[in-house]
């Protein structure tokens, strides 16, 4: 069973059908791309795995600690909480906080206290408290974010506003990780730092990751197998190699008429 098995999803608005019948497995351990042209209907396809949307039909499906969990329709928090964080392909930063604490309230799905505990201000709750401190500044330190845990979020340089945000999504403990578009609006300095922390994440922490980008050297770079989404339909799955040297994906970037050597 892989780690993540998406069936014949199929998204409709209305009329309109964003994502069509797509289908996806990734294996635990792997670093797995989806690219396709403008529209494609990638963000959509990621809304429909972490339930910001309910497909229309298809199913999802999730391997937790060696049990398969059917996570179709899933509300957003209780897909985070069976494993699966993302980021978003604008920033959504707790902007007026601290970076500590956007690192913080992503922990507090895990907390071990009750609600009364909290009111009372138990020992159980300051315990606790200082658990996800230190966890969270450990984190920190690992990304090179440390000396910065007390700035506000809205001051960081864009580049480590995107670090941030991954931090945080990898402080809910998933065991797949998201990425909408991480490198959107970053320069060539700020992509390549950001390639060494994908490839950290996934080495370190042994997660698995699913990428959407449209910097496509950044694809071919770290991503172990490719999914490409065109009008809504999985029109290739392969290798780096094999993507780009398909012919119905260079159609679907460049159009159907190129011609070729």
């Amino acid at each position: 069973m892989p780690l993540l098995s998406a069936d014949k999803l199929t998204k409709s608005f209305g009329g309109l059908t964003a994502v069509s019948d797509a289908s996806m497995d990734i294996e635990k351990g792997e670093l797995v791309g989806l690219i396709g042209p403008n529209g494609a209907g990638k963000t959509t396809f990621f809304n429909i795995l972490t339930g910001v949307y309910a497909p229309t039909s298809g199913s999802i499906k999730l391997e937790v600690d060696g049990t398969v969990k059917d996570i179709t329709g899933f509300k957003p928090y209780n897909i985070t909480k069976s494993g699966v964080a993302r980021t978003f392909q604008n920033i959504r930063l707790f902007k007026d906080l601290t970076v500590l604490d956007n690192i913080r309230i992503a922990m507090h799905q895990n907390i071990k206290y009750s609600l009364p505990s909290a009111f009372l201000r138990s020992n159980n709750f300051y315990y606790e408290e200082e658990r996800l401190v230190k966890e969270a500044e450990e984190l920190l330190d690992i990304f090179n974010l440390t000396d910065k845990k007390n700035e506000l979020a809205k001051n960081l340089p864009y580049g480590e506003q995107r670090h941030l945000e991954i931090v945080r999504a990898m402080a809910t403990r998933p065991v797949l990780l998201l990425l909408d578009e991480p490198a959107a609006g970053m320069n060539p300095m700020e992509t390549d730092n950001l390639t060494k922390t994908i490839a950290k994440i996934r080495e370190e922490f042994n997660l698995t990751i699913l990428l959407i980008e449209h910097d496509m050297s950044l694809v071919m770079k770290i991503c172990q197998r490719i999914y490409v989404l065109d009008y809504g339909t999985m029109i290739a799955e392969g290798s780096p190699s094999e993507i780009k040297n398909s012919k119905r994906v260079i159609e679907a970037y460049l159009g159907e008429d190129v011609r070729y050597a």
